[in-house]
């Protein structure tokens, strides 16, 4: 996870854009106590020409002239106010809580008067706060905090802050916001998992695995140009003479092993919504393998039904020294705001591990029917090892009622979990209550039956 982030730069000075609207958006801030003073001052003014009283004239003089005045003086109020805001942290799980400071600064050379500020946030973070600072001296500041929490993924903004001006008769009302705003990323909610043993894997580095000879990328495997700083012990005296030039021949660095996180975003391959939601569970199951695997030295690629590679510039996410929070932090982003998809089908998906993937895949499915399932046993032939977490649509649906036919789908499901191991893959339903980490767990068992199967058929 990233650091905290800087505090936000400090808006505008509320107060010099009072000048854009003039006085009518002065006017236009009345409250309902000053135009109830307006309108019975006009009252009386009529009242005082029809019946021929001067005195109530006057009274109805007063009782209008009070709120123009609230008005100009408050259109003319000249302070200057800087504001920030600060974000602690600024990248929280579904379900926690995140800080929001406030800091306020009087940079004027007067007096405020009394001010309520208020930040905007989207209704799904609650209710927008307010907050009443009494007279804030010249130079003085003021911090409050307040805390904001989601349920759901997603990227949300926070800001403008307003700053409302009021006059001491309640009068009149002025709302001046800062253009400055912070967004808070709510990220799925990750369990760390148990490091097992599957079936076909390999470590992350390590002397048993291929060895590429790469200095500036694992696909350059031919001498290059002497750069200054290179050690002359590195010379490759055939190629200079072939070339004319200095060439030095690159390192051997090992090739880390690599694993796709397959996500089934089908809407039609979910029941229900919202947090507790099949989808939500396999959104925050994806990130806890990502996250797992980065840790453990691996090339992460995150994937889609649509075949669309989720994160990264090239779609793999490294965690070489101090990359590796840079990499969960993108992978985290990416996943905060994944959503469903109206595919049909995981074809797309099917397509770009066609092309070959030694490694790991593991998979989180929605729904599949017999079309769908056999494609995923498929994508086990273009990978040296597979787990799939394949959500039980019958057992969510009677989570919430009984649905006609729940027999036969659970029998259906059955049936493609069958159709999938029987492809090779290491394969999981997933009821409500599971956790990624028992199912984790159960998933290394399996793979080591099957390893102990094998060995013995072997012998």
């Amino acid at each position: 996870m990233s650091g905290q982030p800087p505090p936000a730069p400090a808006a505008p000075p509320a107060g010099q854009d009072a000048q854009a609207g003039g006085l009518r958006t002065a006017l236009a801030g009345t409250t309902t106590r000053g135009r109830s003073f307006l309108a019975a001052g006009l009252a009386a003014g009529a009242c005082s020409y029809i019946l021929g009283q001067p005195d109530l004239l006057r009274v109805g003089l007063l009782l209008a002239a009070l709120p123009l005045v609230c008005a100009a003086v408050l259109h003319r109020t000249r302070y200057r106010v800087g504001g920030s805001r600060r974000l602690s942290p600024a990248r929280v799980p579904a379900g926690s809580e995140a800080r929001v400071h406030l800091r306020l600064e009087n940079v004027s050379r007067l007096p405020t008067g009394l001010l309520m500020l208020q930040d905007r946030l989207p209704y799904v973070l609650g209710p927008r706060p307010r907050f009443v600072l009494d007279r804030v001296e010249p130079g003085g500041k003021r911090e409050v905090t307040y805390r904001v929490r989601s349920d759901l993924r997603g990227r949300y903004p926070l800001g403008p802050l307003q700053l409302r001006l009021s006059d001491p008769f309640g009068m009149c009302e002025m709302t001046r916001s800062f253009s400055a705003y912070d967004t808070l990323t709510v990220v799925p909610r990750t369990e760390a998992l148990a490091p097992v043993r599957l079936a076909g894997e390999a470590t992350g580095y390590g002397d048993g695995r291929h060895r590429t000879l790469a200095l500036a990328g694992e696909d350059d495997v031919i001498p290059r140009g002497y750069r200054h700083g290179d050690d002359l012990r590195r010379v490759h005296w055939r190629s200079t003479a072939k070339y004319g030039e200095l060439m030095v021949r690159r390192e051997e660095q090992p090739q880390r092993a690599g694993c796709t996180v397959l996500l089934d975003t089908r809407r039609d391959a979910y029941t229900g919504a919202g947090p507790d939601s099949p989808f939500e569970w396999a959104v925050s199951g994806a990130a806890s393998v990502a996250l797992h695997m980065l840790e453990r030295g691996y090339t992460v690629r995150l994937l889609t039904d649509g075949g669309e590679l989720g994160a990264g510039v090239d779609g793999a996410l490294h965690s070489r020294g101090g990359e590796s929070a840079d990499a969960a932090g993108i992978l985290l982003d990416t996943l905060a705001v994944i959503d469903h998809s109206e595919r049909d089908t995981v074809s797309a998906a099917y397509d770009v591990l066609r092309g070959g993937h030694e490694g790991l895949l593991v998979a989180f499915f929605g729904g599949l029917d017999e079309e769908q399932a056999a494609l995923a046993a498929r994508m086990r032939q273009r990978t040296a090892a597979g787990v799939a977490f394949v959500t039980d649509g019958a057992a969510w649906e009677s989570r919430a009622a009984a649905p006609a036919g729940q027999n036969g789908a659970a029998a259906e499901g059955a049936e493609r979990v069958r159709q999938l191991r029987e492809a090779g893959w290491t394969v999981l339903s997933v009821r409500p209550g599971m956790t990624m980490g028992d199912l984790w767990r159960e998933a290394g068992d399996q793979a080591g039956q099957l390893a102990a199967a094998a060995r013995g058929g072997g012998s």
